[in-house]
């Protein structure tokens, strides 16, 4: 079983490209797992609880559970379209998740780990996010800008401090528990300075989760939140099937959230006795054009307008192959473009065309007895993509199979068709055969990324568009279709 997380998003906002992002490339790596013949998981889901969702709504005059429900749907609404395919869409107002976070509290308050104190300190509420009084210098968040409040009152803390040591101790042993690397690096930094216990109740906030020891207090949002991860696997509910699910293999997440993803979600999980996560990976944020997005620049990207102009696949391929998967990218519409009329429409749209209509103009006897060393070819690029999968290496992968691709095309223009059908018709078949059987390989190597236009060119082809091509058998010159494509 792979199991695969994205974060819980936060329902008082638009879906922008972010939240894409992540999705896509979560997206990816499941169908590549499926692909490949695994089971999996793909668990995500909304965030629905907190001070600044009560607050949103209240803006909207409107009814808090009406509002989180209009918020789930535009997130529904846009995996949709993205052609994302989850196994499992969990909201931290479901009955289970609720219950699953009351259990975990009281576990942990009976190992004597949640104490009841006063939290005195600065407290960003767009980000749900707590600092200290030398991170919040200038009374401003570090990650948002937006003011800070200062808060004195009643809370119950966990104990975080108690596991820092083991925490650092786990990191140094698994370098692959944080990725890339320079986020390994920034969480060994933080974890050398003086650890904090963390609050994790308030007072006054009435759209919550009631913390089970004193319903005065809700459970703070993070703490609601991460346990998502495992309420939905069935932590507490239904203990078999998360010991068929669980420890998650990757979790995906912008950079701006690893801390708590990779240092209370750990601690957490240490605590409980519960194993912890294969790998964590936060990818970087997009500008445009140089500049961060915001409403007042007029420059946010609206997904669902690149989709409508462009289409789903081109736009899944863009925000994998233009950027390293972990570093921030630029989006530039100009850019887009020149990648979208070079990459597939010449490459690949050209590569496709000119195939498909030699065979059906010159209809070949086709052979596979002379593949021209393009079958080596071919199994040793999939064994180099396998290393590069678990590396989450998404733009690496998409420039190797583009490299098959310029591979195919110059294959095209060396052995002239047009020329072998005038003069060698056995040789004519040979190379018509060659090219069928490297479009069917890359139709499966580009599906985890373009499963629609995978689908496409597979239909065109004539091979079954109701099967996925299983990465180990299919993805071969060794089933070389015969007859009439």
């Amino acid at each position: 079983m792979k199991y695969i997380t994205t974060p819980l998003y936060y329902v008082n906002a638009e879906p922008h490209i972010g939240h894409a992002y992540t999705q896509i490339a979560a997206d990816c790596l499941s169908r590549y797992y499926r692909q490949r013949g695994n089971r999996v998981h793909f668990l995500t889901g909304t965030d629905e609880h907190g001070e600044k969702i009560a607050v949103a709504a209240r803006e909207n005059k409107i009814e808090v559970k009406e509002f989180v429900d209009a918020g789930v749907l535009k997130f529904k609404n846009l995996w949709k379209i993205l052609n994302i395919e989850y196994d499992q869409f969990i909201r931290t107002t479901d009955d289970a998740h609720v219950h699953t976070v009351e259990q975990v509290i009281i576990r942990l308050h009976e190992k004597g780990l949640i104490y009841k104190d006063m939290y005195e300190g600065w407290y960003c509420v767009p980000c749900e996010s707590f600092y200290t009084s030398s991170q919040a210098g200038n009374q401003l968040c570090p990650v948002c800008k937006r003011s800070l409040e200062k808060l004195k009152q009643e809370s119950y803390f966990f104990k975080l401090s108690q596991f820092k040591e083991p925490l650092l101790n786990h990191i140094e042993t698994h370098p692959d528990f944080i990725k890339p690397l320079s986020r390994r690096n920034e969480i060994i930094g933080f974890l050398k300075q003086p650890l904090k216990d963390l609050s994790i109740s308030r007072l006054d906030v009435n759209w919550g989760i009631p913390f089970p020891q004193d319903k005065s207090h809700t459970v703070y949002v993070w703490f609601d939140a991460l346990l998502n991860y495992i309420s939905a696997p069935g932590y507490i509910s239904d203990t078999e099937r998360f010991a068929s699910i669980w420890p998650a293999d990757v979790q995906l997440m912008a950079k701006d959230i690893l801390k708590f993803h990779a240092v209370i979600w750990p601690a957490i999980l240490i605590a409980l006795d519960i194993d912890l996560p294969e790998t964590v990976f936060a990818h970087g944020w997009w500008v445009v054009d140089g500049e961060k997005m915001s409403k007042s620049l007029g420059n946010v990207i609206d997904p669902v307008k690149v989709v409508n102009e462009w289409g789903v696949d081109a736009f899944r391929y863009f925000l994998l192959r233009d950027v390293t998967f972990g570093l921030d990218g630029d989006f530039s519409y100009n850019h887009f473009e020149t990648r979208y009329a070079a990459d597939l429409a010449n490459e690949l749209g050209n590569l496709l065309s000119r195939v498909l209509s030699m065979i059906k103009k010159y209809n070949p006897i086709y052979s596979g007895s002379s593949p021209d060393g393009l079958d080596k070819k071919t199994a040793s690029l999939i064994e180099e993509l396998d290393d590069l999968y678990r590396g989450l290496r998404f733009n690496l992968i998409l420039e190797k199979i583009w490299e098959l691709i310029k591979t195919a095309n110059t294959y095209v223009e060396i052995q002239k068709p047009w020329i072998l059908a005038k003069s060698n018709t056995g040789r004519l078949g040979e190379v018509l055969t060659n090219l069928f059987e490297i479009l069917k390989v890359i139709s499966g190597l580009i599906y985890p990324f373009m499963p629609d236009t995978a689908g496409k060119i597979q239909k065109q082809m004539g091979i079954s568009d109701k099967d996925v091509l299983k990465w180990n058998t299919d993805l071969s010159f060794s089933n070389i279709i015969k007859g009439e494509p």
